[in-house]
C-alpha cells in the first residue's frame, strides 16, 4: 500500500504557511525571558497577552497552551489573565548542570488561526551551593631538591552554581614555604596551584599540613576546604612521561558494561621504586567516576555504566601517572559517544477532535508534533497515513503536523474512520511509532425520503365502513436518527373536483391510508391522489369548548394517529414510557384535572344521548320503522353522515383516559354497534356489517 510521506526532521529550517478552513499556520514571534531558580511555584514570568499585543480573553478564546521541548510542564499559562507562571520550583543545577547560561525552550500554541510563539527562558542562578572538594585530604609528595618557584597543580573544588556564584578564588593558611597561584583554562575554569617559595630540606622538616579554601563569588560568599598533606621526598629527578598528551577514542552508546574504551601508557627513566607507575583519574567529576574505571597498573579504561548519547555526547577524562617517588604527569582522554538508533519517534498530540459533520469542507481534526531524540539519520523521520482514506497530513513549523479532511465526507457512505498515523525514522534498524485516531461522521439531513414504489393501486369495495384501512405506502430515508424519521401527508388532488379531504386520510407516522367515508361505486368509480413523505412530526393544538353560559375552553397539544381498529385497549404514545417515569409536573396535574372535569361532563352528555337514542329506537322499532335519531347535542361530536346507498348516520363514542403520562382521547366505536342495509336488488357485497373504529392518540 502506497502512502504519502513528509520529512519531519528537526534539522530542516523551513517555514510552512497554510491557509485552510479559516486556520492560519505560521511561526509568529520569538520571546526571551528569564526567571530566578528556586522561586516558588506560581511565580510571575511575563504577561504573554500584553507581550503579544492580544486583547482580553483572546488567549482563552484561541485555546492557548504551553508546550516544552522536554515534554515537562515547567510553566503554566493562565488563559484568563495572560500571565505565564512557574509550575514548579526550577533548579538550575538539575536542569542544566554546569552549562551556562541555562536555557529552557517552549512554544505557545494558539488556534483560530493556528500560531506558534517560541519562547526562550533563562534560569538565573542563585548562590545555593557551597564549593566542595572531592577528598577531605590530599597527599602531595615533593622532592627536597625542588627548585624555588616550582608550582604544583591541585585538584579544584566543585560548585554546582555557575557564573559569579561559581568558584572565584582559592587561599591557604599563612606559611613561609608556599603560596597559592590561580590559573585558568580555556573553558573558563580556575585551578589552584601551590607555588614553592623557599628551598626544602627534608632533614629539617619532613612534611607540611596546609588548609586549602575555595571561595565562590556570592554575597556573602560560600566556601569549602580540604587539607593538603605535603610529604618531602628524597631525590627522584625523573617524572613519568605519557606517550601522548591527548588520546582520542570513540564508543557506541549501546556498548555493554565492561567494554574496553582506551589504554594510556607512561614511562619513567628512573629505576627501582621511582620507576613504578600507577594510573588514576585526576580532577574527575562524579559522572566520570561512575561511568568509567581505570586499571591502576595497566592504564586500561573500561566502561562501568551504559552510555547514553542523548544525555552526554562526549567525555573529557584527565589521567595522571605517579611514580614511586611521587612525581607525576598528566594526559587527557577524549571519548566521543556515537549515536545508535535506540529511540523510537514520539508523536505528541496537541489538540484532537474526533467528530466531523458530513458535507463539511476541509476540516482540521488533530494537531501533533513529531520528535526523535536520536541525531543524524537516526533522528530524521517521515510520517504518513494510509492513502485510501479521505484525509491528509499538512506539515507546519517546528515539526508540527495537521491531520485534516481532504474534502466533504458522506456519512451514508461511511460513518466511522480509523486512521493510523505512522512515524518512522531513517536509522538502522528503522524504528516506528503508530497512533490510531477514530473519527465519527455526524449526520445532516441531506437525503430526501424515497418511496418503495412510484405508484400504488388500491381496491375498495363500495359501501365500506368509514375509517376503513384501505392500504399503505412506505418510504425510507438513508439519514440517521431524527433525520430518518419519515412523515406522510396528502397532496392536493390532480382533479380539483375530487373532494380528497373528505374521502381519504393518511397516518403521518406509518403511511396507512383510511377511507373517511363510505364510497359509492355509482357516484365515484376511481380517483387519483398523491402522497408526500418528509423528515419533519407536526403537532396539533386542539381547543375544547363546552356549551355553558358563558362557554369555557381549554387547549392541549395533540398527536393524531388513525388506525383500522384497536388491537389494544389503549394506544400509548411513543414517549409514554419515558413520560410515565418522570415526576409529575404540577401544571400537568392541573391540566389533567381540568380535562378530566370537562371530559366527565362531556361523557355524561354522551351517555344521556345514548340512552335517549336507544329509547327512541325501541319506540320506532315497535312502530315498524327505522328512524334517524335526532336531538339537541353539541355540534363538536365526531359523526359520519350516511352517503351513497347507506341511509344511516354514525356517531362515535368519545372517552378520555387519565392516570397515565399522557392524555388520550379515543373514538372507540359507533353508537349503533351493527346496522345492516338490506336491498334484494343488490349483491351480497352491498349488504355489509360496519364494525370499523377510528382512533385518535393525543399527546
Amino acid at each position: 500500500m502506497e502512502a504519502r510521506r513528509f520529512p519531519c526532521s528537526r534539522q530542516r529550517q523551513v517555514l510552512f504557511l497554510f491557509l485552510f478552513g479559516g486556520v492560519s499556520l505560521a511561526g509568529s514571534g520569538f520571546g526571551r525571558y528569564s526567571v530566578t531558580e528556586e522561586t516558588e511555584r506560581g511565580s510571575f514570568v511575563v504577561n504573554i497577552a500584553k507581550d503579544l499585543g492580544l486583547g482580553d480573553k483572546e488567549l482563552l478564546a484561541r485555546g492557548a497552551r504551553v508546550v516544552s521541548d522536554d515534554n515537562k510542564q515547567h510553566l503554566l499559562l493562565d488563559s484568563q489573565t495572560g500571565d505565564l507562571l512557574t509550575n514548579e520550583k526550577l533548579d538550575r543545577e538539575k536542569l542544566c548542570g554546569s552549562r551556562e547560561p541555562c536555557m529552557l525552550y517552549f512554544q505557545i500554541l494558539m488556534d483560530n488561526p493556528f500560531q506558534i510563539y517560541r519562547i526562550e527562558l533563562r534560569v538565573r542562578d542563585i548562590n545555593d551551593h557551597s564549593p566542595v572538594f572531592r577528598d577531605k585530604e590530599t597527599v602531595l609528595k615533593i622532592l627536597e631538591n625542588t627548585a624555588e618557584g616550582t608550582s604544583f597543580q591541585l585538584e579544584r573544588a566543585q560548585d554546582s552554581d555557575g557564573g559569579l556564584n561559581g568558584i572565584q578564588n582559592y587561599t591557604i593558611n599563612p606559611n613561609s614555604f608556599f603560596h597559592i597561584k590561580i590559573s585558568g583554562s580555556d573553558e573558563g575554569i580556575i585551578y589552584p596551584e601551590l607555588v614553592l617559595d623557599r628551598t626544602l630540606d627534608r632533614e629539617k622538616q619532613q612534611e607540611f599540613s596546609l588548609t586549602l579554601t575555595a571561595l565562590d563569588g556570592g554575597l556573602p560568599p560560600r566556601s569549602g576546604a580540604t587539607n593538603i598533606h605535603i610529604v618531602i621526598l628524597d631525590v627522584n629527578d625523573n617524572a613519568p612521561q605519557f606517550s601522548q598528551a591527548i588520546y582520542v577514542t570513540q564508543a557506541p552508546e549501546n556498548s555493554p558494561v565492561g567494554s574496553f574504551i582506551a589504554k594510556v601508557s607512561a614511562e619513567d627513566a628512573d629505576s627501582g621504586i621511582y620507576a613504578d607507575i600507577s594510573y588514576s583519574f585526576f580532577d574527575a567529576s562524579e559522572d566520570i567516576l561512575t561511568t568509567f574505571h581505570i586499571n591502576p597498573f595497566s592504564g586500561e579504561i573500561i566502561l562501568r555504566l551504559l552510555l547514553d548519547y542523548e544525555l552526554v555526547k562526549s567525555y573529557k577524562i584527565n589521567i595522571q601517572a605517579i611514580d614511586g617517588g611521587g612525581l607525576s604527569s598528566k594526559c587527557t582522554v577524549l571519548v566521543e559517544v556515537l549515536d545508535t538508533n535506540d529511540n523510537a519517534p514520539e508523536l505528541i498530540i496537541s489538540s484532537l477532535s474526533n467528530h466531523v459533520v458530513e458535507n463539511s469542507p476541509e476540516t482540521a481534526l488533530a494537531v501533533f508534533r513529531i520528535k526523535d531524540r536520536d541525531s543524524g539519520e537516526n533522528g530524521k523521520t517521515v510520517c504518513f497515513i494510509p492513502d485510501h482514506l479521505p484525509f491528509l497530513l499538512k506539515p507546519s513549523v517546528e515539526n508540527f503536523y495537521i491531520l485534516m479532511t481532504e474534502g466533504a465526507l458522506d456519512r451514508e457512505s461511511q460513518a466511522e474512520y480509523n486512521i493510523t498515523i505512522t512515524v518512522t525514522d531513517m536509522g538502522t534498524p528503522r524504528l516506528k511509532t503508530e497512533h490510531n485516531i477514530t473519527v465519527l461522521v455526524s449526520d445532516v439531513n441531506d437525503n430526501a425520503p424515497t418511496f418503495t414504489q412510484t405508484s400504488y393501486t388500491l381496491w375498495v369495495h363500495e359501501n365500506n365502513s368509514p375509517a376503513l384501512h384501505i392500504g399503505s405506502v412506505s418510504a425510507t430515508d438513508t439519514d440517521a436518527g431524527a433525520n430518518a424519521q419519515v412523515t406522510y401527508s396528502l397532496l392536493p388532488p390532480p382533479d380539483p373536483l375530487v373532494p380528497l379531504a373528505s374521502l381519504v386520510s393518511i397516518n403521518p407516522d406509518n403511511g396507512h391510508l383510511f377511507a373517511l367515508t363510505s364510497l359509492d361505486y355509482e357516484a365515484l368509480r376511481a380517483f387519483e391522489f398523491h402522497v408526500a413523505s418528509a423528515t419533519a412530526q407536526a403537532r396539533l393544538v386542539v381547543l375544547v369548548k363546552d356549551n355553558g353560559e358563558p362557554p369555557l375552553s381549554a387547549s392541549v397539544t395533540l398527536h393524531v394517529l388513525l388506525v383500522d381498529g384497536f388491537s389494544q385497549p389503549y394506544l400509548p404514545a411513543p414517549e409514554a414510557e419515558a413520560a410515565a417515569a418522570a415526576p409529575a409536573d404540577p401544571l400537568t396535574v392541573y391540566l389533567v384535572v381540568a380535562l378530566a372535569s370537562v371530559s366527565s361532563l362531556f361523557l355524561f352528555s354522551v351517555l344521556v344521548f345514548v340512552a335517549v337514542r336507544l329509547c327512541r329506537r325501541a319506540g320506532a322499532a315497535s312502530a315498524g320503522r327505522c328512524p334517524v335519531a335526532e336531538g339537541h347535542f353539541p355540534g363538536h361530536l365526531v359523526d359520519v353522515s350516511g352517503t351513497g346507498t347507506l341511509s344511516q348516520s354514525y356517531q362515535y363514542e368519545v372517552c378520555l383516559m387519565g392516570g397515565t403520562g399522557t392524555n388520550e382521547f379515543k373514538f372507540l366505536k359507533p353508537i349503533l354497534p351493527t346496522v345492516q342495509a338490506q336491498d334484494p336488488g343488490r349483491n351480497s357485497d352491498e349488504n355489509p356489517t360496519f364494525r370499523n373504529r377510528l382512533g385518535f392518540n393525543f399527546q
